[in-house]
């Protein structure tokens, strides 16, 4: 597929169907896109549905199985609108960041993600739960690369790749890192699913070697 030169070429790109639940659509929306009117369309098309498939079967269709709807609130950005989102302080990281996952076709960096929000979750953050309880049931149930948790919401950045790393990271207290790649646990598994004892029976295939 070309990238988009027309609106019915961007009408066909979200009409493309990502997984289960999710088209292409979804993740295109932008506001940095809308207001400063910098086309958010891949620049291949084609190697973004292929990530993107990914990216929604792998961790995005767990996530709706087992909690209901989920939020996207922020999907693909274009190397162009990411490089500018960037560049005026609109809260998008580099372009060459390494764990920058909203650009979904840079031909040497096998990555999707996307910030999302578990409106389930949301509510009991809402009331004080606290964010790992979620953090550790992600880690349980799904084999992401990397998730960084936001304190509106409790929105989380989350990526698919084919290698995942496993590191979760959080702006909400304790901020930092939680969890660096190949590190063990901090806490035992029992101890993380007392955490998550009361979360929705997990509908998904289970992730093995969970120790």
């Amino acid at each position: 597929m070309k990238s988009p030169k027309s609106m019915r070429g961007l009408e066909d790109l979200g009409r493309v169907r990502l997984s289960r639940y999710f088209w292409m659509r979804e993740f295109l929306c932008s506001e940095i896109s809308n207001i400063h009117r910098i086309p958010n369309i891949p620049v291949n098309p084609d190697l973004a549905i292929e990530r993107g498939r990914a990216f929604c079967q792998t961790l995005l269709d767990p996530l709706e199985d087992t909690f209901g709807r989920i939020f996207v609130r922020s999907g693909y950005r274009s190397p162009d609108l990411n490089r500018f989102g960037n560049e005026n302080k609109l809260n998008c990281a580099r372009n060459d960041y390494p764990l920058e996952c909203h650009i979904w076709d840079l031909p040497d960096v096998p990555v999707a993600g996307a910030s999302i929000v578990i409106p389930w979750f949301a509510d009991r953050y809402a009331q004080g739960r606290d964010w790992r309880d979620l953090a550790w049931w992600l880690y349980d149930h799904l084999a992401f690369s990397e998730v960084w948790f936001f304190p509106k919401l409790c929105a989380f950045n989350i990526a698919w790749r084919p290698e995942p790393q496993r590191r979760i990271d959080s702006y909400i207290a304790p901020r930092g890192c939680l969890l660096r790649p190949s590190a063990a646990p901090v806490e035992t598994l029992s101890q993380r699913r007392a955490r998550y004892a009361d979360f929705p029976v997990f509908r998904g295939l289970p992730l093995p070697g969970v120790t």
